[in-house]
């Protein structure tokens, strides 16, 4: 077939620009020069024959104003009704969302009528128009021309067609179609045009087939007539189904219908903030449009009822010319927020537009030009717009600031805040300069005072310094926030680590712990801490579900997908963890952490060469980590390397006693390793606590002197671990 490209004359037709491809062929814009009009060409390749006739036969039959028009055909090629609009993606207002379902369902009536059935109906192939109408498209095929992997439609034993997450009961299992097979694919269109998720969802094609076959969707929450027609069409058993499109026309003409309303929470406004664009003139102001969008999430973050991607998750697409919708479905939302911000001196430019996911289109925009001094007015000002916007109740969510920082030490913190998230020697000793000097200028500023001790407190988990050295001072630090904002939430969070990881007072720890997450909404970070003193205690279920929490606010957020894959791990789900790990990888293919708990999970399986080979690929991207740096030198097989390891966690007196617990543990030397784990526990460690849950320190459970360190750490206060 020989290939068409930019300008190519097709008969009459000249060919524009590519709009879509797929392994059946790919749809071109191309002018009809005869009639001056702007057509879409689709081309089919290799042996689609059979489908590509039946889908001219089943258009040409068809006469409906939400049905694509077929306006000539050429012996591999359909000329079709160009049409300007984007696939159908939710959730939609109530309103608007009842209005497009019934003109999906006039359409498909229409078709059912002359005997055809679409058997791939799908958001992809039901186009919105710029005015709110839509078209239906790609009748009688069973591959859509797409791009994108979940949603190329699949055969599945060469007998079953269409798309996987729509398809009926029935078409799954390969059994004989009728209307009611179309129903059913209508009513998983209406779930997420109302929802904005998926009814059905897996982790593999088998997976999805299998939920449409035997699970029911997770329930929402719809008004009636919407919630009875979902809930009808999706019935498993296809008698159980409306009997035809007219019936369900019918259903939406009155208020109420006899099936049951799907109920659940109500699906909120949704919106992920995306990182600032930097506009101005020095590339390193980038800290402040960064910190900008920042801010305005945890403004955002506090408005009830509200959905608010996280900035890791939001950020995770900075640099990439990714489409806003595409940016959309990916962290599961309705808005985006995109701007930018050019800072000169003491004033700064900051452009901000707010755009629906469903169609690409502004639903508010701004400019705002203003001192630094006025930043955070300029900060309230657009998040009470977004709230407005979106119909939130805004209440006092947004209330006055505790302290205003001045500027200057404001864009110190924003700096500390832009290192800090590097998470590598340099730029954290960057973080912590720049902190220190935002609250010399301003004693007064809680969320720098919050970030020092959040700092001091990372020192002492990864092993870096003594935690005799730096533990006082997060206390401090977290103290002082406290001192200006009781109620500051992360300060409280960072108090109970402290009270339960480092001193080992459980009571303490637990009040914290209650003011911390006693305010909703709870901070995602407050709520991962509070989550892993669930852990500590053994609640493996309430820890669990915290951890579920933080996902759904910052999905793409690695540590969040790597403790929740930790979790499964220390509750015996080894191979769910497993996937969840190298999930993690496939975000980030150096993400210690991942790789090391990979190189465990090998060596529990008695893989001991990949267990030395995830140690030694841990080790290369860590700082000298003690337990990475101790797992290694137990697996090695080069004496002269292990001697070298053993060195140098010997050389640094806070660190040797975990790195030498580990090392023995992996060589199977239970006391030793036991010796060396009080001696930890000695040093108040502050990662012991999380340790003693991993299956690989389960031996020490056994050991004559577990009871020893069990009351060193009074456990008996938390029976659940001991």
């Amino acid at each position: 077939m020989t290939p068409w490209q930019t300008g190519t004359q097709v008969g009459p037709y000249v060919l524009e620009l590519l709009i879509g491809t797929g392994g059946m062929g790919e749809v071109w814009r191309a002018r009809d020069n005869r009639l001056n009009r702007i057509v879409a060409i689709k081309r089919l390749r290799g042996d689609h024959g059979a489908r590509f006739q039946q889908e001219a036969r089943a258009i040409a039959s068809l006469n409906h104003p939400n049905i694509c028009q077929i306006y000539d055909v050429g012996p591999d090629y359909l000329v079709l009704e160009h049409v300007d609009g984007q696939p159908l993606q939710g959730p939609f207002p109530f309103e608007d969302a009842v209005r497009i379902a019934r003109e999906i369902a006039d359409a498909l009536d229409e078709a059912h009528a002359h005997g055809v059935l679409h058997r791939d109906l799908k958001p992809a192939n039901i186009l919105v128009t710029p005015k709110g109408s839509v078209k239906l498209l790609d009748f009688g095929l069973a591959k859509c021309l797409s791009c994108s992997p979940d949603d190329m439609t699949r055969t599945v034993a060469g007998t079953v067609v269409g798309t996987p997450a729509y398809m009926s009961p029935e078409q799954a299992q390969a059994l004989a179609l009728d209307e009611r097979s179309d129903i059913f694919s209508y009513g998983v269109v209406l779930y997420e045009m109302v929802s904005g998720q998926r009814a059905f969802r897996g982790g593999s094609v088998l997976d999805v087939l299998n939920a449409v076959v035997g699970k029911e969707p997770e329930p929402i929450t719809v008004g009636q007539p919407m919630a009875g027609v979902i809930a009808r069409c999706l019935r498993k058993s296809p008698e159980e189904r409306f009997r035809s499109m007219a019936d369900i026309l019918a259903a939406f003409t009155t208020t109420s219908t006899a099936t049951a309303e799907v109920a659940a929470p109500v699906v909120p406004p949704s919106i992920a903030v995306l990182p600032f664009a930097n506009m101005s003139a020095d590339p390193e102001n980038e800290y402040f449009s960064d910190g900008l969008a920042e801010e305005i999430i945890n403004l955002l973050a506090r408005v009830p009822g509200m959905r608010v991607i996280a900035r890791t998750s939001a950020f995770a697409f900075k640099g990439q010319n990714t489409d806003i919708r595409r940016i959309a479905e990916t962290l599961g939302v309705a808005h985006v927020l995109e701007g930018s911000v050019r800072k000169s001196g003491n004033r700064i430019r900051v452009m901000a537009q707010l755009i629906s996911a469903a169609d690409g289109s502004h639903v508010w925009s701004e400019r705002f030009d203003r001192e630094l001094c006025d930043v955070f007015e300029v900060q309230d000002e657009i998040a009470r717009t977004i709230a407005t916007s979106l119909h939130c109740k805004l209440n006092s969510s947004i209330a006055p600031r505790v302290h205003v920082p001045p500027p200057a030490a404001y864009e110190l913190y924003l700096k500390g805040r832009y290192w800090t998230q590097r998470l590598n020697p340099e730029a954290l000793a960057k973080g912590r300069q720049y902190y220190s000097e935002a609250v010399e200028i301003d004693p007064e500023f809680a969320l720098a005072h919050y970030a020092l001790g959040e700092f001091y407190f990372a020192l002492a988990s990864f092993g870096v310094q003594a935690a005799a050295n730096v533990i006082p001072l997060a206390r401090m630090h977290a103290q002082k926030a406290l001192d200006v904002d009781p109620d500051l939430p992360e300060a409280q969070a960072l108090m109970g680590l402290i009270a339960a990881s480092y001193d080992f007072d459980w009571s303490t720890a637990a009040r914290w712990f209650q003011l911390a997450v006693s305010r909703e909404p709870v901070p995602a970070w407050v709520r991962s801490h509070y989550g892993s003193y669930m852990l500590w205690l053994g609640r493996y279920d309430e820890s669990m579900r915290q951890k579920d929490i933080v996902i759904e606010a910052d999905p793409l957020n690695l540590y969040f997908i790597f403790t929740r894959a930790a979790q499964l791990v220390v509750q015996g789900r080894f191979d769910e963890g497993r996937r969840e790990f190298e999930k993690a990888l496939e975000l980030d293919a150096k993400y210690m952490p991942a790789l090391f708990w990979i190189a465990m999970d090998e060596l529990r399986c008695g893989n001991r060469d990949e267990a030395l080979r995830f140690a030694q690929a841990t080790y290369d991207v860590t700082w000298q980590e003690p337990l990475v740096t101790g797992f290694l030198a137990g697996l090695s097989r080069d004496a002269k390397q292990a001697e070298e390891l053993i060195a140098l966690i010997s050389a640094d007196g806070y660190s040797s006693a975990i790195g030498l617990a580990t090392y023995h543990m992996v060589r199977g030397e239970t006391d030793a390793s036991m010796t060396q784990m009080l001696n930890a526990v000695e040093q108040r460690h502050p990662g012991i606590v999380t340790y003693l849950h991993w299956p690989f320190w389960a031996p020490l459970k056994s050991h004559s002197l577990w009871r020893v360190l069990a009351a060193k750490m009074n456990l008996a206060a938390t029976t659940q671990v001991a």
